[in-house]
């Protein structure tokens, strides 16, 4: 169906990337290649300027700690391990998840979201941001 395919997860609450593993290989099956990605917030050196060596070495360590659980989240599909790439990112999660879209070329994001509530109604949601942000088609598996 599709040759690439974007699948933004959350390595620190899997229950939403559990729902997707399933819809991402559906649409990867084939050939195709399912990238995971995780995006970790990016530090404001600006702010924090007397504690950047501490922040990254903090931010090296959560950077390791997403690519173990990427590594991990991998076992969870039935494709080879060839075809599931895991990648990080620092930054916005929506702008990571849309640069990454393009860079990659991806042909669909799929993203598992959470059942909405007042606070993602009123506050937004990173599912929902990607949508209305995505210049590539979007599959949200709740």
């Amino acid at each position: 169906m599709y040759s690439k395919v974007l699948m933004p997860v959350d390595v620190f609450e899997m229950d939403l990337s559990d729902k997707a593993v399933k819809h991402a290989e559906f649409l990867a099956q084939g050939d195709g290649i399912i990238y995971l990605l995780h995006v970790l917030p990016q530090s404001s050196r600006l702010i924090m300027h007397g504690f950047t060596r501490d922040l990254r070495r903090f931010e090296e360590h959560l950077e390791k700690e997403a690519e173990t659980r990427l590594e991990q989240m991998r076992e969870h599909f039935s494709f080879p391990p060839e075809r599931v790439i895991p990648l990080v990112r620092f930054g916005n999660v929506r702008d990571e998840v849309n640069q990454a879209a393009e860079d990659l070329d991806a042909d669909v994001i799929v993203i598992g979201s959470k059942n909405p509530s007042i606070t993602t109604h009123l506050l937004g949601s990173n599912a929902a941001t990607i949508v209305r942000h995505a210049k590539k088609p979007v599959f949200t598996v709740r």
